[in-house]
């Protein structure tokens, strides 16, 4: 049985870069600025998980850091930034920047004594005067 794996055509691929195709037309492109002109729509959404963290833990995030958050997840996930702790003046966030969601929240004073996993990224958030 081993011996007839060499003669298999499925192992005989083509090399990843060979097998990508370009678009045609490079102006279909849309540049950072379009995209995140775009999704500047798109709320932050908070999952259940966190929206009960928030309020148990009664974690404080301003309207001026929510809305620094939204546009570093655009960011964040243009740079490939998959899952990111953002802290915030008073707050740590598990933020997906793939469903632009937060997953938890805690305090800062929380956040000192836990190990964060799975991370790829962090944010630092002020809020801007």
């Amino acid at each position: 049985m081993i011996q007839d794996i060499g003669k298999q055509d499925w192992n005989r691929l083509p090399h990843p870069a060979t097998a990508v195709k370009q678009p045609a037309d490079n102006s279909q492109k849309a540049s950072f600025a379009e995209l995140l002109h775009s999704r500047q729509a798109e709320p932050l959404k908070i999952s259940r998980h966190a929206e009960k963290r928030i309020l148990q833990r009664d974690v404080r995030v301003s309207e001026g850091e929510w809305k620094a958050i939204e546009e570093k997840m655009l960011e964040a996930r243009h740079q490939g930034v998959k899952d990111s702790v953002v802290w915030t003046s008073h707050a740590a966030l598990v933020v997906s920047a793939e469903n632009h969601t937060v997953i938890t929240a805690m305090t800062h004073k929380e956040a000192s004594n836990h190990v964060f996993t799975n991370i790829n990224g962090t944010m630092f958030v002020k809020e801007e005067a």
